[in-house]
Order: structure tokens, then sequence, then C-alpha cells
């Protein structure tokens, strides 16, 4: 695009923003099905750092994807 150099969008120039962009799948190639199919997402773990999901065929119930979340807060376990 001509004219754009340097353009940062909304932002100016001397402000930086750090974003959280979370996407979500609503549809993923599975093999067994050979087609793109809807999924549906489920929680594996839930980790110190994040959660692990993983992405199953709505159709077939195959396995079809993993997504890990991160978490940016300062988690803490506590142990009895």
């Amino acid at each position: 695009m001509r004219g754009m150099e340097g353009y940062l969008g909304p932002f100016s120039q001397g402000e930086s923003r750090r974003q959280s962009i979370t996407l979500t799948a609503s549809e993923l190639y599975c093999p067994k099905c050979r087609k793109a199919s809807p999924v549906r997402e489920k929680l594996l773990l839930v980790l110190p750092d994040g959660e692990l999901h993983e992405y199953i065929c709505a159709v077939c119930g195959t396995s079809v994807g993993e997504r890990k979340t991160r978490e940016s807060k300062d988690v803490r376990i506590l142990l009895p």
C-alpha cells in the first residue's frame, strides 16, 4: 500500500500498547472426514502458565488439533 510506511494503526508513534488477541477455530481439517468440519473445544489440562485445549471434530469425534493459552498473571499453586 502506498503511503502506509510506518503506519501504527490507531496508536500514535510514541504510544506502544501490548494487545492480547485470542483466536479460536470454528472449523479445522479432519483427516477422517477428509474435509474441513466444525470443531468443539475441550479443556485438557490446567497448567501453572496457562491451559491446554483440544479441538475435536464435531462430526466424527476425531482429535484434530490443540491450543495452549498462556496466562499473563502470576499464578500460585497452594498445596495443603
